[in-house]
Formats: C-alpha cells, structure tokens, sequence
C-alpha cells in the first residue's frame, strides 16, 4: 500500500515538474492574478490521475488485495468477539436463572 502511495505520489510529482516547465516556458498560460500554484497544482492533478490509473494497475490491483485482507481479519477477529461475548453472556444468564431458582 505504501509503495502505491509513493509511486502515485513521484507520478504527481513528474507532471508538476512538466507543468512547471511548460508554463514557466510559456507553452501553457499562467493562470489569473496570483492563482499560478493552484493552476499547476490542480493541471498536475488531471495530467496525473489517468497515467496513474494506467501505469500503476498491477500495483493498485495488489494494493486492493492487501486491503481485502486486512478487512476480512477485521471481519474474523470481530466475529470472534461477538462469539466470545456470547458466551459469556449465556454464562452469566445460566448462573443468574440457576441463583434465582436456589432463592425460590
């Protein structure tokens, strides 16, 4: 998961090194006013996220797998509390049925 995140970031990074370039060279406007960071930024971003999506599929389908993992163990771990609490309900039930009947 962490290596998706860094290669999703260094992909970020690249386009707004390109973008940077471009628009420092005059290829691509600077934007309105002071707003040039945010149209890098927010350029960066949409030049980013399909060659993203596309260059780091294997990566991201194992990334889903490791993630499906961990939600299943979550799932387990949690169904065997509830399992536990149960149990321990049920006991304490019997014990308390078993004290009332002796009181009677």
């Amino acid at each position: 998961m962490l290596r998706y995140t860094l290669m999703r970031l260094g992909i970020f990074v690249g386009c707004f090194v390109v973008v940077w370039g471009l628009v420092y060279a005059g290829v691509v406007p600077r934007g309105l006013g002071a707003s040039n960071g945010v149209w890098m930024l927010l350029l960066a971003l949409v030049l980013s996220a399909p060659i993203s999506f596309v260059v780091l599929r294997k990566e991201r389908d194992r990334a889903s797998v490791q993630i499906v993992q961990r939600v299943d163990r979550a799932k387990a771990n949690l169904e065997a509390n509830r399992s536990q609490e149960d149990v321990a309900d049920d006991a304490a039930r019997s014990t308390g049925q078993a004290a009332q009947g002796q009181a009677s």
